[in-house]
């Protein structure tokens, strides 16, 4: 088995909303480790980070080398996850901190914790609040209702998906649908049409559909944007803006397996007479 070296790793969240939002444990890492490398969107955030952190870097001017000729969000994510696996290396306890959760929709995390620990580090993801937890609280919605599906839109329209129109569909950054360049960070009108085109083999246009965006500050308000699918193409978004789908089909029932099911609890409980 690999020695363990010295230095380490952890990333944690802090929440969609920092204050309230932020774990205990995140907390404590974020106050102890000897440095936080940051990548948040929020000013507020990014301030009490930096108060707080013994050392501070903040990662958001990586976003910067997408108007790179020839790189790609996949660059900026890669120098993400070097400039924080560069201090641990040094011999640092490294927090990096993300807002929402640290291990969705964001493969830096994953990145970097594979290849400390193939490398001998400890390295390990505290979860965190994400924009999922708060979609759930916002809208009143109960994944376990009806099922959950979940995925990010620009995937969904460019590989061969089934949806279940009797479960709750979740399309991710809608808002930079439909961008194979992997540079932009908005879309427009005619891709959102082909996103419509597609979910509509599945989803009658008049279907109510609700564009939703976390806050993400306390002056900030939560953005609840009921819909027709088929209008989507004309409203404005964010890159974090997220497509929810409630169901548009009702629950039908296995007969057949229901009977089998009852026929088990029969036979158990004639077991259980003779016994």
């Amino acid at each position: 088995m690999t020695n363990k070296k010295q230095g380490s790793l952890v990333f944690v969240g802090t929440g969609m909303r920092m204050a309230g939002q932020l774990t205990p444990i995140a907390q404590s890492y974020i106050e102890s480790f000897d440095i936080v490398i940051a990548a948040v969107p929020n000013i507020f955030t990014r301030k009490w980070l930096q108060g707080v952190a013994k050392e501070y870097v903040c990662l958001n001017d990586h976003y910067d080398d997408t108007k790179v000729e020839g790189k790609t969000r996949r660059d900026t994510y890669r120098r993400m996850a070097d400039t924080i696996l560069k201090e641990m290396r040094a011999g640092k306890k490294v927090c990096a901190a993300f807002y929402g959760h640290p291990g969705i929709f964001a493969c830096i995390s994953h990145m970097a914790i594979a290849e400390a620990r193939e490398e001998g580090y400890e390295a390990h993801m505290e979860p965190g609040i994400s924009a999922l937890d708060c979609l759930v609280a916002d809208l009143g919605i109960d994944p376990g209702s009806h099922g959950m599906q979940s995925m990010e839109s620009t995937q969904f329209m460019i590989y061969k998906r089934t949806l279940d129109p009797t479960a709750l569909l979740i399309l991710w950054q809608v808002g930079i649908a439909g961008d194979l360049t992997l540079k932009r960070f908005d879309t427009e009108p005619a891709h959102l049409q082909i996103l419509v085109n597609k979910l509509a083999q599945y989803y009658p246009l008049d279907h109510e559909v609700i564009l939703y965006e976390a806050a993400t500050d306390p002056l900030e308000k939560t953005r609840i944007d009921k819909l027709r699918l088929g209008d989507l193409p004309k409203m404005s978004y964010k890159q974090i803006t997220t497509l929810v789908i409630p169901p548009a089909q009702t629950l039908e029932k296995d007969q057949a397996i229901i009977d089998e099911l009852n026929a088990l609890a029969a036979l158990r409980a004639q077991v259980q007479q003779a016994a």
